[in-house]
């Protein structure tokens, strides 16, 4: 029978992992990332999990292990942060043009240089491009339901891709919530056993990953493509039966207060639930102010948010990331292009926030709305500001 409990978030996700039954675990520990396979290490020397654990010597190893283990046909698990997503990136894009589903936890954090512990999503971006499917939790709840999410998607024949869940890294990750947490028989319900399509067997061997010459690379990324857009309905299914089995529910998109909504701000993460107390405030004003908040990042929900902001009349866009020498933040670019061709698409303001942990504040969203309707009504270049920026 589920359980509630108030637990570290780190701590929660491993426990998640565990009722889900993996198999392997590789992984190398870096902050803020390091409790969760701490923890998971705990739970396979104390006998309370029946996998393998790998303490690898890097994060570039640990991808590479889960590799191995995940085509020879074990449900696997990692988790890396930052600089460590980084160093495995390189065996990441590999991991994914294998099919792989491979689960991976990242306790989001800023790049270096210079060297910062703290909270963004430079390296969530960073994982943009790998052909991974990536989701992003707003708190601990959501962290322990995506990551069963996470192996029912990948492991569905008709996806087979791997899936990274993102949370904000200290802001999340060394928080303590309380949660529900399922029983292993609740998870088993939800969760079938993992059964490959194909798998490395010495009686039947077969070459997997081998070199792709120019007649016919193209045409793999193509299938690689097709395979992760046409994962967006298994996602939605998976999250269908989620709430028929659990009573939550989960969206690519999802909406707060913007049915009338003028202004309609879009944030991703942990920063959501702070931008609803802005909302709040800003309605019992009498403004029409609303929020959409991006749960899934990849397979990219164009056609969701389209719908979701197609009324308002400004967009305030927070990115959590930098694109260097960009016109705008990553998250601000792929919206612009959902709108590029619309004949009354919306005046859009995009805000660069909370890079390297810093606070972003309910007066911070305020100001943010108050500056894109001004900026609105002066009919101001559509540029990015960043926030909190000292002098």
């Amino acid at each position: 029978m589920a359980k509630r409990v108030g637990m570290e978030v780190s701590i929660a996700a491993a426990e998640a992992v565990g009722l889900a039954d993996v198999d392997v675990i590789a992984a190398y520990p870096i902050t803020p990332q390091t409790h969760i396979v701490e923890h998971l290490s705990e739970l396979v020397a104390s006998g309370h999990l029946d996998a393998e654990f790998v303490p690898v010597e890097s994060e570039h190893s640990a991808m590479s292990t889960c590799v191995g283990s995940s085509a020879a046909g074990a449900r696997t698990f990692t988790s890396t942060s930052s600089q460590g997503y980084a160093l495995m990136s390189e065996i990441c894009y590999i991991a994914a043009s294998l099919r792989l589903p491979i689960v991976m936890v990242t306790a989001n954090r800023a790049l270096s240089a210079p060297i910062s512990i703290w909270n963004d999503h430079a390296d969530l971006m960073m994982a943009r491009d790998t052909g991974w499917i990536q989701t992003v939790a707003e708190n601990g709840q959501e962290v322990v339901d995506l990551i069963f999410h996470a192996f029912r998607v990948a492991e569905d024949h008709r996806v087979l891709l791997p899936v990274m869940v993102n949370l904000d890294g200290f802001i999340l990750s060394h928080m303590i919530e309380p949660m529900i947490l399922p029983d292993k028989a609740e998870v088993q319900a939800y969760l079938p056993p993992y059964v490959p399509r194909l798998r490395l067997d010495p009686g039947k061997p077969v070459t997997i990953g081998p070199v792709g010459m120019p007649d016919v690379y193209t045409e793999a990324k193509k299938v690689h493509d097709e395979a992760l857009k046409g994962s967006r309905a298994v996602i939605e299914e998976a999250w269908d039966d989620f709430e028929v089995k659990f009573g939550r529910r989960y969206r690519a998109v999802e909406t707060y207060k913007a049915g009338d909504a003028e202004t309609m701000l879009i944030t991703m993460g942990s920063i959501s639930e702070t931008a609803m107390t802005a909302v709040d405030g800003l309605r019992e004003q009498g403004r029409k102010v609303g929020l959409t908040r991006i749960r899934l990042w990849r397979p990219f929900p164009a056609r969701d948010l389209f719908d979701a902001v197609k009324g308002a009349k400004q967009l305030v866009i927070v990115d959590r990331a930098m694109n260097l020498n960009g016109i705008c933040g990553p998250v601000c670019g792929e919206i612009k292009s959902v709108l590029f061709d619309q004949h009354h698409a919306p005046y859009v303001k995009n805000y660069i926030a909370g890079l390297g942990g810093r606070d972003v504040t309910v007066q911070n969203f305020t100001e943010m709305v108050e500056g894109a309707e001004l900026s609105a009504q002066r009919g101001d270049p559509m540029g990015y500001e960043l926030i909190n920026l000292k002098e």
